[in-house]
């Protein structure tokens, strides 16, 4: 039985990844921060620490795994995580997937990546793909630009606003774009590309594309909760956000996440990669959909409840 490496099978990607994996028959050893947090696949998952600053462990923690599913990343800067340290985190697990002779990686990036970014987070992804390609490992990068479902922060979040603001505020006009795919779509992707062996980098974008102001109409009208979505400056708009934040304990924005959505970074020109529609989501979840926040912030200090209970 060959033996596959996920790491935070308990997070939101990883954990349908390892679903998926566990359903094939295959062996799954988790790499995770979060040892302690419920464990929804009890014994039929191996548990290791990334083991960070100790490169011996980290491969040692990766001997034996044929592939290696990278989900690893944060968000935005905080006190406590930062882009640079997860860029250098990343950058040493691929060394030790190389020396623990792992046949191929499949890397979680994100749509358009540039070493030329003004943004810390694009630029760090693609810092990673080029590191990944000149390793030497079979690889396969999958760029997603949102993932939804129901443990998803952003969709769920633009829903939890509509159901208790009297309107919704897009950053400008709104007219920038997004393709969300179903996270359960880009398991089976990830899971489909780990039986091949040529190296390849694929948009792992949903069939739908919506302007982030038709996202906040259309998700509004799905649940019953239809609002004027009105333009405001994104420094405004960003500062409500953060507002917000205040309010639940959590970073609901940053002002990277603004720019990266006014730029168009969310996009792209390539044919669907899963087929579930958001809109069909949505709509045969409706009733729970933004019902509850989630938080960012809950889910990294809180490393012992179920991952969608944050």
């Amino acid at each position: 039985m060959p033996l596959h490496t996920v790491t935070g099978a308990f997070g939101f990607t990883g954990r349908y990844i390892t679903r998926r994996l566990l359903a094939a028959g295959v062996a799954v050893r988790t790499l995770t921060s979060s040892q302690g947090r419920a464990n929804p696949f009890g014994s039929s998952v191996e548990i290791r620490p990334y083991a960070w600053g100790e490169p011996a462990t980290l491969a040692e923690n990766l001997a034996g795994t044929d592939v290696l599913y990278n989900t690893y990343w944060v968000r935005f800067n905080h006190a406590t995580f930062k882009h640079g340290e997860a860029v250098e985190n990343t950058l040493a697990l691929f060394t030790a997937a190389r020396q623990a002779g792992v046949r191929r990686v499949i890397h979680t990036s994100i749509t358009n990546p540039s070493l030329d970014s003004p943004l810390e987070y694009f630029r760090g992804k693609a810092v990673l793909e080029k590191a990944l390609k000149e390793s030497g490992l079979s690889y396969a990068i999958l760029r997603p630009a949102v993932l939804f479902g129901p443990e998803d922060i952003l969709v769920n979040n633009i829903a939890w606003a509509l159901r208790r603001l009297p309107i919704f505020g897009v950053f400008g006009r709104g007219r920038y774009r997004l393709q969300p795919m179903h996270v359960d779509d880009f398991a089976a992707l990830a899971v489909e590309q780990a039986g091949r062996s040529e190296s390849v980098t694929v948009d792992a974008i949903g069939p739908e594309t919506f302007t982030y102001r038709e996202l906040a109409k259309v998700i509004g009208e799905i649940i019953g909760k239809r609002r004027p979505v009105i333009s405001v400056p994104a420094w405004f708009g960003y500062l409500t956000g953060w507002f917000l934040g205040k309010l639940v304990g959590d970073v609901t924005i940053t002002w990277e996440e603004v720019k990266g959505l006014m730029a168009d970074l969310l996009v792209t020109d390539s044919p669907p990669a899963g087929p579930t529609k958001l809109t069909e989501w949505a709509k045969a979840n409706a009733a729970t959909l933004g019902v509850k926040y989630h938080s960012e912030l809950a889910r990294r200090r809180d490393r012992t409840k179920a991952y969608h209970e944050l």
